[in-house]
């Protein structure tokens, strides 16, 4: 751009509001994309070894090797935590005291609530750093557009008394604070589309993780591994029965 009307020129000629917007739009342009490359790098390390990580835990000869082996293959972390929680669970029921305060509760509604709320955990482990990008992407737009406002009542008021004005005299100082609805735009849109990205993503991890808590429990309560495939066949039966 001219030297005259540029970004250099505008910044020259601001004062401290416009200044402490721009500063405002360029940290939240900073921390989203440090959001973005983060949460971006991590789905990549980690969507290989999501599978393999469930193979090695089934693949285990016990308890302790299955835990071992999802520990050092999982590299989101959550599929380990919810195994660990599994297991753990299974065997504080297995070890409860037979006159104890817990000699009445079902083993399957005790490993159920454990797996909900490594569930939850585990779904807000997978979650984090969206709710900040999606306010970033609501909320840029505005400051830049409050950036914008305050620089052209900034340009009109330097203007006022002056007998008469030339149009390159409104133009440039005008369309210097429109740079700032452009900034705006330019923050909020990348983080909005890594919003919608990395939530269409983290519903498959989390159906991913729901399955494998579904057959932790069918593994830890009745001693059978709940496949795809028996899962499938379990569903459609229920459906049946509930038809006739």
């Amino acid at each position: 751009m001219d030297g005259k009307f540029g970004i250099a020129h505008f910044w020259a000629q601001g004062d401290a509001v416009s200044h402490a917007v721009a500063i405002t739009l360029l940290l939240m342009s900073l921390a989203s994309w440090y959001v973005i490359l983060g949460k971006t790098f991590a789905y990549l390390r980690s969507r290989a070894s999501i599978l393999h990580a469930m193979q090695s835990f089934w693949a285990g000869g016990s308890r302790a090797q299955a835990l071992e082996s999802i520990r050092s293959e999982d590299k989101t972390g959550v599929f380990a935590l919810i195994a660990t929680d599994a297991v753990l669970a299974a065997q504080a029921y297995e070890e409860r005291a037979a006159g104890g305060i817990g000699a009445g509760v079902d083993a399957s509604e005790f490993i159920g609530r454990t797996l909900q709320q490594s569930t939850v955990l585990a779904q807000a482990r997978t979650e984090r750093g969206l709710t900040f990008l999606a306010s970033i992407g609501s909320t840029a737009p505005f400051v830049g557009l409050f950036g914008t406002v305050w620089g052209i009542y900034h340009a009109l008021a330097g203007l006022s008394g002056a007998t008469q004005i030339a149009l390159d005299r409104v133009a440039g100082p005008v369309g210097e604070a429109l740079i700032m609805t452009a900034a705006g735009l330019f923050v909020a849109i990348p983080a909005v589309l890594a919003y919608n990205a990395f939530t269409r993503s983290n519903r498959l991890v989390l159906a991913q993780l729901d399955g494998f808590a579904n057959s932790l429990h069918a593994y830890l309560v009745a001693g059978v591994r709940l496949d795809g495939t028996a899962r499938a066949a379990t569903v459609a039966s229920l459906h049946v029965a509930k038809a006739s």
